[in-house]
């Protein structure tokens, strides 16, 4: 059986946002051939593109796998059902719980259905700082920088990433 090293960000701004994201956690670990390897500290995150919405709960988790990337997400959005996420009004509108795989391995690929990496995170604060908690020297296989680097190249401070106590 072959495991697959998998960077998850995890994210809620819909009632209990902490229990969301925790029992998305538990849920996705609970996956057959599924183990969680490590995961970062919760932030308080600001919204980004769509403002006018209540502030993230975010972390991110690093999960060993045996399901290929397509059967994963097939799993993120039976998860996100069952927490209660129905379709999206707004594009990056509020979400009662948000599962997107940041990494695969060092995959890269580009279908209809999933991008990986996941094509935005590189200008995420809310994933990449998260993600420097547990991995910070990983190697983005597209900008082949690790994921340090890209966040010290964020320059919008309007992307308030707050450690949650």
């Amino acid at each position: 059986m072959d495991f697959h090293t998998t960077y998850i960000s995890v994210g809620s701004n819909i009632g209990d946002k902490l229990s969301n994201c925790q029992q998305g956690i538990d849920a996705l670990t609970r996956l057959r051939g599924t183990v969680l390897v490590q995961q970062s500290a919760f932030f308080k995150t600001e919204p980004v593109d769509f403002t006018d919405q209540d502030w993230f709960i975010n972390t991110v988790i690093q999960i060993n796998t045996d399901l290929d990337p397509f059967r994963l997400l097939d799993e993120f959005h039976a998860i996100q059902c069952g927490a209660g996420r129905e379709k999206d009004p707004v594009r990056y509108g509020p979400r009662v719980l948000d599962l997107d795989i940041i990494f695969y391995d060092d995959v890269v690929m580009n279908t209809a259905e999933l991008v990986i990496p996941h094509p935005r995170m590189h200008e995420r604060r809310f994933v990449l700082r998260p993600l420097c908690d547990i991995s910070p020297d990983i190697i983005h296989p597209v900008f082949l920088k690790d994921v340090k680097t890209l966040l010290d190249m964020l320059d919008d401070q309007s992307q308030q990433v707050v450690r949650y106590s």
